[in-house]
């Protein structure tokens, strides 16, 4: 594997290549203007469709296990997605974000199905997830093409330089947010659509407006969202999230590490992604008179 040549290597090379998948200072500027930046290259084709294999494997195998608050922290109980969030490429071009100090802080599968209701009203990260400060950063894999036809992403440019603004709670069925919280009146004709082929990531700020519409395809739209990558530096102030080491160091111990996952569905890993998945409804829902599905 890449690790293996890596360790044959002399360290200035090492850096060399590691500086390869840093975004550009194009990037980085397309980043701080707008609030997003992508497409940004991460898997082949065919890397991201083992993916979608392996997602579909789950749901064929343990028909519950992804419903609801089971899209939450698929990667503690597969090592196929576990393996996604530790990729090079995304970590280097989350570190020209966030800096060094890298922690996976949850993951979350965004599945539409063809011909179903299911959207995403326009929000802030932000809003509801209690890190702070906001040195995190969204990053958005598509394991299947994304388009405007099957309800991809749309970018509000340069909302995330604003507050966190009002959120309506509205519950609505189909939304795939926890509680269908909405930023009302966003001007359409001001959204960008992000359009990712399979194995292309966007990456987007804590604070832009954003969401997506139906999906009306003949096929499934999937993405895989580590949400976030956060910096060492974060805390969690509404409750306890877990988190593994992407790279550097945790020097502020926030939260509780977890193992990566060595099997597919190991027992001990449910258990963790269990009490994992409860502890977030309690970061989710505070002071809230109902819950979403999610």
């Amino acid at each position: 594997g890449l690790g293996d040549v890596y360790k044959r290597q002399s360290c200035a090379h090492i850096i060399f290549l590691n500086n390869m998948s840093k975004l550009s200072s194009n990037q980085l500027q397309e980043y701080n203007d707008n609030g997003y930046v992508s497409p940004i290259e991460i898997l082949t084709k065919d890397q991201a469709f083992e993916i979608r294999k392996e997602i579909e494997n789950i749901e064929a195998r343990w028909p519950d296990e992804l419903k609801g608050v089971g899209r939450n922290y698929v990667h503690m109980i597969s090592p196929i997605l576990d393996e996604v969030c530790h990729n090079s490429k995304m970590l280097d071009a989350v570190e020209s974000i966030i800096g060094k100090n890298i922690l996976i802080c949850g993951t979350t599968l965004f599945i539409k199905d063809p011909y179903k209701k299911g959207f995403v009203s326009f929000h802030q990260d932000a809003t509801y997830i209690g890190l702070e400060p906001h040195n995190w950063v969204t990053a958005w894999l598509a394991i299947t093409d994304a388009n405007e036809e099957n309800g991809c992403m749309r970018m509000w440019s340069g909302s995330h330089k604003a507050n966190i603004r009002h959120h309506e709670q509205k519950y609505d069925e189909g939304n795939l947010l926890t509680r269908g919280q909405t930023v009302e009146n966003v001007p359409l004709d001001k959204t960008t659509p992000l359009v990712l082929k399979a194995g292309q990531m966007s990456l987007h700020h804590p604070t832009i407006v954003h969401g997506s519409g139906l999906n009306k395809s003949n096929d499934r739209r999937i993405g895989f969202v580590v949400q976030s990558y956060i910096g060492s530096n974060v805390n969690q102030v509404l409750g306890k999230m877990y988190v593994q080491q992407a790279r550097g160091d945790d020097t502020f111990k926030y939260h509780q590490h977890t193992k990566r996952p060595s099997t597919l569905m190991d027992q001990e890993d449910i258990k963790i992604r269990k009490k994992a998945n409860e502890d977030l409804q309690g970061i989710f829902y505070p002071g809230s008179t109902k819950k979403g599905n999610f």
